[in-house]
């Protein structure tokens, strides 16, 4: 039997204030041609089905809508719930989809064994049982005490990982001997390199799990939650699939990946998911921006999105002024700037570095302080003093207020 591993979809996602509703279309596109080309049979998605506890109404549309696409192939669907997903509103529908093939854990059972998933081949053979473990909240896995420090707590959690996994072992071979078993799960292993779109979960991880505790037992761990592709060090195959498509800037150059597993001999394939949206992070002064910026030749299809970093040595409010300006005139077609930010090797310098150490807040004058900090910068005479006159308005505006 061929399975196929996928995690992390974020089903509702934003980049900044963009909808990535078309990325997760175009992926479920080619999802269907990939398990239809390389006959997979069962598809696991470990946790984070969607970005929000309480999705939007269009968000849980392209849930349902890519789960009857998929199933149009005749494919077995096990889903489990991260971090991110509600327990309850996964599981809502599950007695429903059963009738499907699709078996969705949204959190931990109430008995283990629920979550003790056997699937059956053509012949209805079992062919491999599942211990399909969601993302294990602290409820799950320690009991509240008044008395414990932080470090109790985490070992704790560690445990309960642990314990929660070898129970998920052990009815796996009691129900199901001489069959081989996967695990899936949600969860933070030591080691791993993560993005800047994943939250932190169990102790904002420090309770970062030691993947050799998952024990022997399992021909493969499916894990979710890191969203770069890797492989994970552990006694038996374990890997993290990533997320399907990029989720942050920190994540633009990732290339993307389902992995394909082969029950027969647990070969594992790696195939790598089509870039449908580039995401481009521009840095540089203002002039090399500028150009960056030109050099962009149109395109057609999903807008590429920029993060523009202006990178100058000494802050400028000018500078800052005719960035915002290229930021509001940019209009390539094909490109989206949807985050922007300045960075100064010499910050901006304050009162505290600007006034001797034995100088009185109540005993300076707002001008005062306003004309020291303008020596600092770099401004020719009459851009210095219409900053000084408008710092003026301002301040005779102000007052009158408060009169």
């Amino acid at each position: 039997m061929k399975l196929l591993h996928t995690a992390d979809w974020h089903i509702g996602k934003k980049l900044h204030k963009h909808e990535l509703r078309e990325d997760f279309n175009l992926f479920i596109n080619w999802l269907y041609d990939t398990i239809k080309e390389q006959k997979v049979e069962l598809l696991l998605v470990s946790g984070d089905i969607f970005d929000l506890a309480n999705p939007s109404s269009e968000a849980r549309k392209q849930y349902f809508q890519a789960l009857v696409k998929l199933q149009k192939l005749n494919v077995k669907i096990v889903l489990t719930g991260g971090n991110h997903d509600s327990p309850n509103m996964l599981n809502a529908p599950s007695e429903l989809v059963k009738l499907l093939d699709i078996n969705i854990i949204g959190g931990l059972p109430e008995k283990l064994e629920d979550a003790i998933i056997p699937i059956q081949n053509t012949d209805g053979e079992t062919e491999v049982a599942i211990a399909a473990l969601p993302y294990l909240r602290d409820a799950d896995l320690r009991k509240a005490s008044e008395d414990e420090n932080s470090e109790d707590r985490k070992q704790e959690v560690l445990s309960g990982i642990k314990e929660q996994f070898e129970k998920a072992a052990t009815l796996c071979l009691e129900k199901h001997p001489n069959i081989p078993a996967i695990a899936m799960g949600h969860l933070f292993a030591a080691g791993m390199e993560t993005s800047e779109s994943e939250r932190e979960i169990q102790i904002g991880n420090l309770a970062a799990f030691n993947a050799n505790q998952f024990g022997d037992y399992f021909s493969y761990i499916a894990l979710g939650h890191i969203h770069k592709p890797q492989q994970v060090r552990a006694k038996v195959p374990t890997f993290y699939s990533g997320s399907p498509i990029p989720l942050s800037f920190s994540e633009f150059d990732d290339q993307k990946r389902v992995l394909l597993v082969d029950t027969l001999d647990f070969k594992i394939d790696s195939l790598e998911v089509p870039v449908f949206r580039k995401l481009m992070i521009i840095k540089g002064d203002l002039s090399n921006l500028k150009q960056k910026l030109e050099d962009l030749a149109p395109h057609k299809g999903l807008d590429s999105l920029i993060e523009l970093i202006l990178k100058e040595d000494d802050y400028n409010a000018q500078k800052i002024v005719d960035f915002e300006a290229l930021i509001n005139e940019f209009k390539t077609e094909g490109y989206e700037i949807v985050k922007h930010k300045t960075e100064f090797k010499h910050k901006l310098q304050g009162t505290a570095e600007i006034f001797d150490p034995q100088s009185q807040l109540e005993d300076l004058k707002p001008k005062d302080i306003f004309s020291k900090i303008m020596e600092t910068q770099d401004y020719d005479d009459d851009s210095k003093e219409a900053v000084l006159d408008a710092f003026q308005e301002l301040l005779e505006n102000l007052n009158r207020t408060e009169d």
